[in-house]
C-alpha cells in the first residue's frame, strides 16, 4: 500500500467519513468539498495515477465506475452528477493515488476550469 493519505485511510490509520467499502475500493466524503456532495472513490490497490494503470487493471477501473454510479444514487444525486479523474500535476492531481471525484448537489458548469 502506498504511503499517501489515501493509503492511510485504507489501512484505517486516518479516519474518514466512509460511505461505501468493498474488497476493491473505498468511498468517502471529501474533507474540502467543491460541491454540496463531493465523494472520493479510491481503489485499495495503489495505482498512483490513471496514466499508470495497466491492462491488468481494466476490471478494477470498470468496478470503480460502477461503484461511482451506485454511490451517486445512494447520495441522492438523481438530477445528475459529475465524475472526475485528475491525472498528474497539470491535471490537478494532488494525491498520488488514483481517485474518482463524484460532484453533485448543484448545477455544474462547463468548462470546469
Amino acid at each position: 500500500m502506498s504511503d499517501t493519505i489515501f493509503g492511510k485511510i485504507i489501512r484505517k490509520e486516518i479516519s474518514a467519513d466512509i460511505v461505501y467499502e468493498d474488497d476493491l475500493c473505498l468511498a468517502f466524503n471529501d474533507i474540502s468539498p467543491q460541491a454540496p456532495t463531493h465523494i472520493l472513490i479510491i481503489p485499495k490497490k495503489a495505482i498512483p495515477r490513471l496514466s499508470e494503470a495497466t491492462p491488468d487493471d481494466h476490471a478494477l477501473l470498470g468496478h470503480l465506475l460502477i461503484k461511482a454510479k451506485e454511490v451517486a444514487q445512494q447520495a441522492g444525486l438523481s438530477n445528475g452528477y459529475r465524475v472526475v479523474i485528475n491525472n498528474g500535476q497539470d491535471g490537478g492531481q494532488t494525491v498520488d493515488h488514483l481517485h474518482l471525484h463524484i460532484l453533485g448537489g448543484r448545477s455544474l458548469q462547463w468548462p470546469p476550469g
